[in-house]
């Protein structure tokens, strides 16, 4: 999880020198990264269902090397078409097998605490590109991009494929005794990704999902163009440049999160972190808009949006997997992680078309800023009754009836 962070969280460093050396718009090169993300997303129901039949190791194996080699590739394209095919393409595919992987791995493994063990899975997607934040801003000052690539995808291939030989799937006792169904009365959850697709509650924790998606993805993929457009690109906090600072501060705050509302998720239930979580994110967002001219405000906000965001890959998972069981978990979970595809879509170049066909980004900030206090409201009012009714009905013969008449 940590060496395919950087192909989304370091992307902002890239769109200047990628800009200028292939002659694009940021409208055309933020094609690249929502190629990248919804190839991870869009692919990921059936590299779950891979997964889930062969294992774990060989496909995040082949994962690892993939990304590392889109890195690479990367470096030698001289055209869009060749980024897209690229940097997006290959980084989405490699990077997507391993991401679903080890989600759905971590849900299986520990199914009393899956809030806490996915948090700190994620975490590493979250934290991971610190290591690699300031590292590639400082040979991107002395070398080019096609330096940093190349460099930096031979090292996440060779990193990734070592620790993809450590996996293996938990046995059937084991998954038997860590959730207690040795003693329980109550019949298994076992919904299949075609029953789950023709549940609506699938669907509503699916615009959640992509709601909150939408939110980061903007930050993420947009974060470099604002800070120009903020007057910040040039000015230092602490001695250091504020665009750098804040990416290194986001990647902590942004993986500390999703094991710390992980475990309260675990302790106060799914839609109440949830609610928590997503109003801060809401409170974050519309003060760092209002601030946005204080060098100072604007790293340290820029921590807490990413804190508010980040937690929604331990909670959405966690709250799948507690609804439709663990015996499909990873292509479940696939199922639903195409909501960051979406995400990556609507943060990605409509919000770029928006900010270019109104001048301003406080426009696309007012749709970021509704989606969260929207989607925080529908986690309390909507998500959580669903639930408590599908999880005091559930009978598996009922559902696949249900499901095959829906059919």
């Amino acid at each position: 999880m940590v060496v395919i962070s950087s192909p989304q969280y370091v992307w902002a460093l890239f769109t200047q020198p990628l800009t200028s050396a292939l002659g694009a718009s940021l409208t055309e090169l933020q094609v690249t990264f929502s190629i990248l993300i919804v190839v991870q997303t869009f692919l990921s129901p059936w590299q779950g269902g891979l997964i889930d039949r062969f294992g774990p190791r060989a496909l995040l194996s082949a994962g690892a090397v993939i990304t590392g080699l889109s890195w690479v590739l990367a470096a030698r394209a001289s055209s869009l078409s060749a980024l897209y095919l690229t940097y997006g393409l290959l980084g989405g595919i490699g990077t997507g097998i391993i991401y679903v992987g080890v989600i759905g791995h971590m849900v299986q493994w520990f199914p009393d605490k899956r809030g806490l063990a996915t948090g700190f899975a994620a975490a590493g997607y979250g934290v991971g590109a610190l290591l690699t934040t300031f590292p590639i801003s400082a040979v991107l000052r002395e070398s080019s991009y096609q330096d940093v690539l190349t460099r930096f995808g031979v090292i996440f291939g060779v990193v990734g494929l070592a620790a993809a030989q450590g996996l293996r799937r938990p046995g059937r006792r084991w998954s038997g005794v860590a959730a207690g169904n040795g003693t329980s009365t109550l019949p298994p959850i076992d919904v299949a990704p075609l029953q789950m697709l023709a549940t609506p509650l699938f669907w509503l924790m699916f615009a959640m999902m992509s709601m909150m998606s939408t939110t980061g993805l903007m930050v993420t993929s947009q974060m470099g163009a604002f800070t120009r457009d903020f007057g910040m690109a040039n000015m230092l906090v602490f001695g250091l440049p504020v665009l750098p600072l804040a990416l290194s501060l986001d990647r902590i705050t942004n993986g500390a999160t999703r094991p710390i509302f992980g475990y309260i998720s675990d302790r106060i239930g799914r839609e109440n972190t949830m609610f928590i979580a997503f109003m801060l994110e809401g409170v974050a967002m519309t003060l760092w808009l209002l601030s946005r001219e204080s060098p100072v405000l604007f790293v340290l906000l820029s921590g807490l949006v990413f804190f508010g965001w980040g937690e929604i890959f331990s909670l959405f998972p966690s709250t799948l997997t507690d609804t439709f069981g663990t015996k499909h978990a990873t292509a479940n979970y696939g199922c639903l992680y195409m909501a960051q595809g979406l995400g990556s879509i609507l943060g990605g170049p409509v919000a770029a078309v928006l900010h270019q066909s109104t001048g301003s980004w406080t426009p696309v900030f007012a749709v970021i800023i509704t989606m969260d206090f929207l989607t925080a409201c529908l986690a309390l009012a909507v998500l959580k009754p669903m639930r408590r009714r599908w999880l005091r009905t559930f009978q598996p013969d009922r559902v696949v009836i249900a499901v095959e008449k829906t059919a």
